[in-house]
């Protein structure tokens, strides 16, 4: 998301007030309490990119924040040093906050149990007074979020007051850190041990700066990877008390390339969002390493009504970069501007004939790139006639239509009977595959009949791939002959080889997703 709103005056003056420790009114009043949590060390569930890590939600500086991933649950937790008997948690939230959250406590920072549940909270600064809970370990794991985006704090402040020493004395920072092997889906890292006082009871393992394992050994194999990747691995060490060491540097591994003499094309849908531009800037770059021949896109290039001033502005600067290797569709969005920004930016290109609607060939296969809306909105003939004849005519032995709206679907937008015309005549040709977008999110299927059946002899792959920046649609119930479902940004890497064709769905983080195919052409 790359955004900062920085929060107002009186709301910063509010954070620098909370960051003074509170003084008791006499002698007989107790223990002082104080803040305990600055600039200790945190952990996170994920971080959107190193300049929101959550070493910034507790740093005492209310211009600074940790912003996680999109997803849900995802969380923050701060060590505070040593246990203590905490009294109250100040939560600042960013624009981007929990709607549902649990405020929780652990004494080894493994085992966590609930101090507060919070439900339909409106963001700005949440307040938890009272609270008379001895820990060493506080978190925040959200599990709803207010926004489309990920969940982003300010400042997280815990007070309270030391209750008595324990083992307060981290591990060393473990040494060595290599990639010991790899193989085209797998990294294995290797390094020395850590030394403790106690004793170190296992290691962190982070990719890109997420937590993504634990070992108690001095090795750890990161599986699911997408070939010729590369990924940036640290270690850390974690001792009984839940004392934990800081991270070593951070070393570059990478995955071995898969060897391919095949045509390799990229494809998603549904990409650039001016609230998200973050996410399609990463949808670009898998494009950029996966080095397509063509990238082909089913719709909705651009957010909201893909005028030419948005496409200059969000579009052309990320997958712009592909624009002369680009085979486009149109999606409902560029139709709210009547395909004005649409023609204009891409030209041509995407009216090869003076229509948004075409066909090419690419080795032994016949595309066909077809204008969904129409149809979808019971219009079309004309485009259906026209496609009529074009796979008439063609001698390619393996046939994949791409639209935007999907006949078969098991996000909230159901199955599109509306355009069976164009699913039909690619049945009745005896096509292989099709490709769409519109909900947001990924799903392959069995093939399917007209009516939507399993179909293995004489059905045609059905497959979404609206994954390619705006906010993702998780409310899916797989239909019949869905193979595969998941609601994760990325982009497809298609390999045409000879008369076969197979894919991976590789994520923004460069973990392989899915994986399907060899398949043969009918």
């Amino acid at each position: 998301m790359n955004r900062m709103v920085k929060p107002g005056t009186a709301a910063i003056a509010a954070i620098v007030l909370l960051a003074q420790p509170v003084i008791a009114s006499s002698a007989a009043a107790g223990p002082v309490e104080s803040l305990l949590s600055v600039n200790k060390r945190t952990t996170t569930s994920t971080v959107e990119n190193e300049s929101f890590s959550g070493a910034l939600a507790v740093d005492g500086d209310s211009t600074t924040r940790w912003a996680s991933l999109e997803g849900d649950p995802q969380w923050i937790a701060v060590d505070l040093g040593g246990p203590a008997d905490i009294s109250r948690i100040k939560v600042f939230w960013e624009s981007a906050h929990a709607k549902d959250y649990q405020v929780q406590a652990s004494d080894d920072g493994q085992n966590w149990r609930d101090v507060k549940t919070v439900v339909g909270s409106d963001g700005g600064l949440d307040e938890f007074t009272d609270l008379n809970t001895s820990a060493r370990h506080v978190r925040i794991f959200g599990t709803a979020r207010a926004t489309v985006y990920g969940y982003s704090l300010w400042e997280l402040e815990v007070y309270g007051v030391r209750t008595g020493d324990g083992d307060i004395q981290p591990p060393s920072v473990p040494s060595g850190l290599r990639q010991a092997s790899s193989t085209t889906e797998s990294i294995t890292l290797g390094w020395n041990p850590a030394s403790d006082n106690v004793g170190v009871v296992e290691y962190e393992i982070l990719r890109n700066g997420n937590v993504i394992g634990r070992s108690a050994t001095t090795s750890y194999t990161d599986t699911s990877l997408a070939s010729g990747f590369d990924f940036q691995y640290a270690v850390r060490a974690r001792d009984a008390a839940g004392n934990l060491s800081g991270s070593t540097a951070a070393v570059k591994a990478s995955t071995r390339p898969t060897p391919s003499d095949g045509i390799v094309i990229a494809l998603a849908g549904d990409i650039a969002k001016p609230e998200l531009p973050s996410e399609h800037s990463r949808t670009a770059e898998l494009v950029a390493k996966i080095e397509p021949r063509y990238v082909l896109t089913v719709g909705d290039n651009q957010y909201v009504d893909g005028t030419i001033e948005e496409f200059r502005s969000y579009y052309d600067k990320t997958w712009g970069k592909f624009k002369k290797i680009t085979k486009p569709t149109p999606g409902n969005h560029e139709w709210n501007n009547e395909l004005a920004g649409y023609k204009q930016y891409f030209g041509k290109i995407a009216t090869p004939k003076g229509k948004p609607y075409y066909s090419f060939d690419v080795g032994a296969f016949h595309f066909v790139a077809l204008d969904s809306d129409p149809v979808y909105n019971g219009g079309g003939a004309e485009q259906v006639a026209w496609l009529r004849k074009d796979l008439a005519k063609t001698k390619k032995s393996c046939i994949a239509g791409y639209w935007h709206h999907p006949r078969f679907n098991s996000g909230n937008s159901g199955d599109a009977k509306s355009v069976a015309p164009l699913w039909n005549e690619l049945a009745r040709a005896k096509a292989d595959v099709v490709f769409a977008g519109h909900d947001h999110h990924y799903e392959r299927t069995k093939p399917l009949d007209v009516d939507g059946h399993v179909d293995e002899a004489n059905g045609v792959r059905s497959v979404i791939a609206g994954i390619g920046g705006d906010s993702l649609y998780l409310d899916y119930k797989a239909r019949e002959g869905v193979e595969k479902i998941l609601g994760k940004h990325g982009v497809m890497k298609l390999v045409l080889k000879g008369k076969t064709y197979s894919w991976e769905i590789i994520g923004t983080n460069g973990e392989l997703l899915d994986k399907a195919g060899p398949y043969r052409c009918r």
